[in-house]
């Protein structure tokens, strides 16, 4: 598979995102029906929400859910679009770029300390409740991870603006647990569990703020927040997702967060003043699991260790985006993207352009979701793109 092969793939995609106008479904987005599901029983959201979530046939128009624009969608959205422009020069993925960021820095969160961004809908599960566009450090953080490649590319002072103000809301409303190994930022301003990839991009919204004001200011809080993962690394290489402090245990979950922590730890290596050995030997050995257990030789992806099905989108275009943006680790990481993008593209995306949600051996879950899928995939073929020769 070529440059051209991507190319024409990653085009087909973009006409089907912007014939959408970046709108659409989303797999947790049920709560957005006219429906009351309150009224089934306290448990009632959760449960409609995991029900919704696994239907491969959607029926959201018929519970009156409409598709609505993501502001972590179009934050990916962002940096697939700037990265285009960087590598073709063509004036179309500018003007892109320039609207999806303006609908950002207009559609903020209010009654923080600073600029921060959430899910457009209600989020529902048994650990508790969180209201549509509260605002989270995932979602803020890839947000501020699309503002940061626009604003090197384009100098805009109002993304530069953004990106200051998003560290001051991290500073001022997200809670920080010390331990003796380090601290974890939380994931939310009202959150207790300790997620490890969400502690590690709220420590990369600050790096990407001392990179835009060339300063150091937050550099002894980002490399505690390393030290503390760092600790987490399981010996052959890999991290589980998070862990209780109310009960002692972490939670065994092994799927795309892995990708996830490794680009972080690679990100904030790069954004520190001075890299550290210990980071670069963490990445080494998580990605090295990372290929050898999380993924068939074909390119396919198990979904969470150590379960084969479904194939999900999200643990494919993470896998072409960590291999591709850690290439320099080692030589085979490239091509071994290039599997990955080749398995998924013959197996998962549609003769319009979208990419299904998830693959079983009996059926495709043909959704075509725009957060979880589309930006994701366009941001994996743009990574793809950018580091291929």
């Amino acid at each position: 598979m070529n440059n051209s092969f991507h190319d024409r793939q990653l085009k087909l995609l973009a006409d089907y995102v912007e014939n959408e106008q970046f709108k659409g479904y989303d797999p947790y987005d049920t709560l957005n029906s006219l429906i009351n599901f309150k009224l089934i029983g306290e448990w009632g959201p959760a449960v409609i929400t995991q029900i919704q979530k696994r239907n491969p046939f959607n029926i959201r128009p018929l519970l009156g859910v409409e598709k609505d624009f993501n502001p972590k969608g179009i934050g990916i959205f962002l940096k697939a679009y700037i990265k285009l422009y960087q590598k073709t020069g063509e004036k179309k993925y500018l003007e892109k770029s320039d609207w999806l960021f303006g609908w950002l820095n207009n559609n903020y969160s209010k009654g923080f300390a600073g600029k921060c961004w959430g899910y457009n809908f209600n989020w529902a599960n048994p650990g508790g409740n969180l209201p549509a566009y509260a605002p989270t450090v995932v979602v803020t953080s890839f947000v501020i991870d699309g503002m940061f490649d626009y604003y090197k590319v384009t100098k805009n002072p109002d993304a530069k603006a953004a990106i200051l103000c998003a560290s001051e809301y991290i500073k001022n409303d997200i809670p920080v647990t010390s331990y003796d190994e380090g601290i974890s930022f939380a994931y939310t301003h009202i959150s207790k569990d300790i997620c490890y990839n969400a502690s590690l991009l709220t420590a990369e919204i600050l790096a990407r703020a001392d990179s835009v004001n060339k300063s150091s200011e937050n550099e002894v809080l980002i490399n505690k927040a390393i030290d503390y993962v760092l600790s987490r690394q399981k010996p052959e290489g890999e991290w589980w997702y998070s862990y209780n402090q109310e009960t002692g245990k972490e939670r065994k979950q092994i799927d795309f967060h892995q990708g996830f922590i490794l680009v972080s730890l690679a990100n904030l290596n790069e954004l520190l003043t001075k890299p550290r050995k210990d980071v670069t030997k963490a990445v080494e050995k998580g990605l090295f699991y990372y290929r050898h257990n999380q993924f068939f030789e074909n390119g396919q992806s198990l979904w969470r260790l150590p379960k084969k099905w479904p194939v999900d989108i999200h643990n494919q275009s993470q896998g072409i985006i960590t291999f591709s943006r850690l290439k320099n680790f080692d030589p085979d990481y490239l091509d071994f993207a290039v599997r990955i993008a080749e398995w998924t593209i013959k197996n998962m995306q549609a003769k319009k352009g979208y990419f299904y949600y998830r693959k079983t051996p009996l059926f495709i879950n043909r959704i075509p979701y725009m957060r979880w899928s589309q930006a994701w995939m366009m941001l994996a073929l743009a990574e793809l793109l950018t580091n291929e020769e």
